[in-house]
């Protein structure tokens, strides 16, 4: 094992004995000459104690840890992650005739930090996040079509969106193992078009899969709203919970083009759903006060770094004040923020705030977070990212 070596400042081994699994630029002594993005590094002690390896990247996170013993990553190394991660979601019970869109690989939180694996029936869509994991892709493909029950014969790479753009990596999305053309996986028993090539992140939000579940609960004889509808799927649970009427609006009109897929997909010639290809907040200003009984508000990312939260703040804050001032006496409003540089408790406030603005009575129904297929490792409280809340409008 001939490994480069990178030695941590004194008293910097602090978050690496908590199992913490990034190491920060600023904890390293001197750069060796001849390290690389996505060199598999070990990283030691001040007083050179192994602490085991990792990935590194130029940035100001500069290892994500695979291991905390000094070890040889080795196929088998992400075979056996790989196949704990599939022991577990077997666990939940997510592989199922009536699911076969769940999360494999949740990164950190699967002890695989700058790796996200989701699976859609028998093809997996991989997305690396780091150098490290983008030059061991062919390896993770093929560990997966290995793994007994999982059942993936296809691996799709997806990753020219998510990778450090300064490393220069001309990553290209394409089919690593097999093809499909068969893009529709099922959902609770519910279809949907899944768009890999082309969609955001792996063509799907996998992470709101119990959330739109329980709308599915509050939905009949309401009149839905769905904004940011992306793919439609809190519109599709709304239409099977018996909606009265569902309105999809997204910015895109690629997007609304494909909830309208998954409502015909769905229910087809159901005359209860329309979509419109509007911004959001213009939409919201434009509707009659009580129009809607229930309004989803699932945003994308208002702030991916700690520098625009302030900014996002105050969008929660804007985008939920037009909600709940627009939703009918005795109307749910669902309310998501998936921005990591976002606190839960910031989050709240941002809600809390929305809600003062308009003067009605507010009350919290349910505090959600993202499934148990996007676990968060319990040494990296970063890995929790979604958060959102139900709220009942007098």
């Amino acid at each position: 094992m001939k490994y480069k070596t990178l030695t941590l400042k004194r008293g910097k081994e602090e978050s690496l004995l908590r199992f913490h699994p990034w190491v920060f630029s600023g904890a390293l002594t001197a750069m060796p000459d001849d390290v690389e993005e996505g060199d598999i590094v070990r990283v030691v002690a001040s007083d050179g104690r192994p602490l085991g390896v990792g990935h590194f990247q130029i940035g100001s996170i500069a290892v994500r840890m695979l291991s905390f013993f000094d070890i040889e990553i080795t196929p088998l190394f992400y075979r056996q992650a790989l196949e704990q991660a599939w022991k577990m979601r077997k666990a939940l019970g997510l592989q199922r005739p009536d699911n076969s869109a769940f999360r494999l690989v949740h990164g950190e939180g699967d002890f695989l930090p700058g790796l996200v694996v989701d699976i859609y029936g028998d093809t997996a869509v991989l997305q690396a996040h780091s150098p490290g994991m983008h030059f061991a892709r062919e390896i993770i493909a093929g560990q997966l079509v290995k793994i007994e029950g999982l059942g993936v014969k296809n691996v799709y790479y997806k990753s020219e969106t998510t990778l450090p753009y300064k490393a220069n990596l001309d990553a290209v999305n394409d089919y690593i193992i097999g093809h499909s053309d068969n893009n529709v996986a099922v959902e609770n028993g519910l279809k949907f078009n899944i768009d890999w090539l082309r969609g955001q992140k792996t063509g799907f939000f996998v992470d709101q899969r119990d959330n739109r579940s329980l709308l599915e609960h509050y939905s009949a004889g309401r009149r839905v709203l769905n904004m940011f509808c992306y793919t439609g799927g809190f519109s599709v649970y709304a239409m099977r919970g018996g909606a009265s009427l569902v309105h999809s609006v997204d910015s895109s009109a690629k997007a609304v083009a494909l909830t309208d897929a998954n409502i015909e997909l769905n229910f087809p010639g159901d005359t209860r759903h329309k979509a419109f290809a509007e911004d959001a907040f213009k939409y919201l200003d434009n509707i009659q006060p009580e129009a809607y009984d229930l309004i989803v508000l699932d945003p994308p990312a208002f702030a991916k770094h700690r520098s625009a939260r302030r900014n996002a703040l105050r969008g929660y804050q804007k985008l939920n004040a037009a909600g709940i001032s627009k939703v009918a006496p005795g109307g749910i409003v669902f309310t998501f923020s998936c921005s990591q540089a976002v606190s839960r408790e910031q989050f709240r406030l941002a809600v809390f705030s929305a809600a003062a603005q308009t003067g009605r009575k507010v009350r919290i129904l349910h505090q959600l977070t993202q499934p148990a297929d996007h676990p968060v490792n319990i040494y990296h409280p970063e890995g929790e990212y979604l958060k959102g809340l139900i709220l009942y409008v007098e």
